[in-house]
């Protein structure tokens, strides 16, 4: 039953991230780099942080490697970089959430943050951190982009799981 919890959350993670990207094409690159008043500095700087996350929580999920630190937003010269890296990364996620067994949901994971610090923490409370994650930075990107006269409208999980007809 929690694995496909987990892959609903992930299915959901995937098309909010959609939306959001998607209401971002045709900006220009003054408008997605341009300071703002989210943590990340900016709305590619904000989409940057979020993928970067999700980049790093898999490979210490999957691989037992913690990276010593996130990809900034430098790494994705355009918002079309940032999206085919983010596509590669999501199928790379679905591939690994879908390989899992309710009894892999239980194992703890070890790793370091950035900052050094050792944790620890059962991977179904992980990757549910990962989705929730998300769900935080894209409001913030939510906002920018209503800021700007493109908001991606609702990104509710209700929202998601209406289109796809499971409720």
């Amino acid at each position: 039953m929690r694995t496909g919890l987990v892959r609903t959350l992930f299915d959901y993670n995937r098309w909010a991230n959609r939306l959001v990207l998607e209401r971002a094409a045709g900006l220009s690159q003054a408008e997605l780099t341009g300071p703002a008043d989210v943590p990340h500095g900016s709305l590619l700087g904000t989409l940057a942080h979020i993928l970067a996350a999700e980049q790093v929580w898999r490979s210490r999920c999957q691989e037992g490697v913690s990276p010593p630190g996130l990809a900034g937003p430098e790494q994705y010269p355009t918002l079309e970089a940032l999206a085919a890296a983010w596509e590669a990364e999501q199928e790379a996620m679905r591939s690994f959430v879908d390989s899992l067994s309710e009894e892999d949901l239980d194992r703890v994971i070890e790793y370091r943050r950035t900052n050094g610090r050792a944790y620890r923490n059962p991977l179904w409370q992980v990757l549910v951190h990962v989705v929730n994650h998300g769900t935080q930075h894209r409001g913030e990107a939510a906002l920018l982009l209503t800021r700007l006269g493109r908001s991606p409208g609702d990104l509710d999980l209700m929202r998601y799981l209406r289109q796809q007809g499971t409720t």
